[in-house]
């Protein structure tokens, strides 16, 4: 890699207050039976991972901060949230913090779309 890439990359980084992010990223404990695939985070997703179930079903999941990939937001503007696909036919999306839901989205294998 070239020096002016890891300036770019650093940049980008920096602006996009990465480190910050770690503080705030809440603790996943995903069932044992299923197989997670850690992606990288392309299309400005802060995280991306995929998702085997024990039934085979894919999930594709990924957790947007910065709403630059779709929209959550309220009267104080973007709020950072989680998006799964497939879910029930369409996506689903919860807010970062709520593990469980993600969990139950992930895990819905209704109207795999």
């Amino acid at each position: 890699m070239k020096v002016d890439d890891i300036m770019e990359r650093y940049l980008i980084e920096n602006k996009q207050k990465w480190r910050e992010e770690i503080a705030t990223m809440p603790w996943i404990q995903f069932p044992a039976d299923w197989k997670i695939q850690i992606i990288p985070p392309f299309g400005d997703a802060v995280v991306r991972f995929r998702v085997t179930l024990p039934s085979g079903a894919v999930r594709s999941v990924y957790l947007d901060a910065r709403c630059s990939l779709g929209a959550v937001l309220d009267e104080n503007g973007p709020i950072p949230y989680w998006e799964v696909y497939p879910h029930q036919g369409d996506v689903g999306r919860c807010l970062k913090a709520e593990v469980e839901e993600l969990l139950r989205m992930i895990a819905d294998e209704g109207e795999e779309g």
